[in-house]
């Protein structure tokens, strides 16, 4: 039979082994070790490896589809200006398809506000957007491109379309109208 304080001895002695059996060493560990993080950043570096080229052809796709819908807008707002303004026929530049940066707007021939300034400034979503006039009075046709201002990186095609309307492209160079239409 234990005497009580027998008992407590035993029971201290038991718990000390079992604290010791549970840290080794004495210490506690906390945090991760270096190779378990290098091995979570090796893992997040395959990830993203397999998800960049994905993710640049959705970039690419985008902003050729933003090109295209841009000519189309600028093609809608040269017939509303040619027919707002018949004394100039279509506009002379595509800034003159804008309007005021920082107040109201008030149409003009020179300010027609049809366009964002992002769009008549001729540079949006990774494209340069070129406008030629006829350079009449009043002006009877005109001519756009749009043009990746890196091929292969903010858009692969260029695109061309003038006053029928149909938008034409081209893989390798600058669009014109002897090109496939979309």
């Amino acid at each position: 039979m234990l005497v009580p304080g027998e008992l407590a001895r035993k029971m201290l002695h038991h718990s000390g082994e079992l604290s010791a059996w549970r840290r080794p060493m004495g210490r506690k560990q906390t945090g991760f070790s270096l190779i378990e993080l290098l091995i979570v950043v090796a893992i997040i570096m395959i990830i993203a490896a397999i998800a960049l080229p994905s993710l640049l052809s959705a970039r690419i796709s985008a902003n050729e589809a933003s090109a295209v819908q841009s000519l189309r807008t600028i093609q809608t707002s040269e017939t509303e200006y040619a027919t707002t303004y018949p004394n100039f026929g279509y506009s002379a530049t595509l800034a003159d398809l804008g309007g005021a940066s920082s107040s109201a707007c008030v149409p003009s021939p020179t300010l027609a506000c049809l366009i964002d300034n992002l769009l008549a400034s001729g540079t949006k979503s990774g494209y340069n957007i070129t406008w030629a006039g006829d350079g009449l009075t009043p002006s009877v046709s005109y001519n756009l491109n749009a043009d990746p201002i890196v091929r292969g990186t903010s858009g692969r095609r260029s695109f061309y379309t003038n006053y029928p309307g149909v938008i034409r492209y081209n893989d390798t160079g600058p669009a014109t109208v002897n090109d496939p239409a979309i």
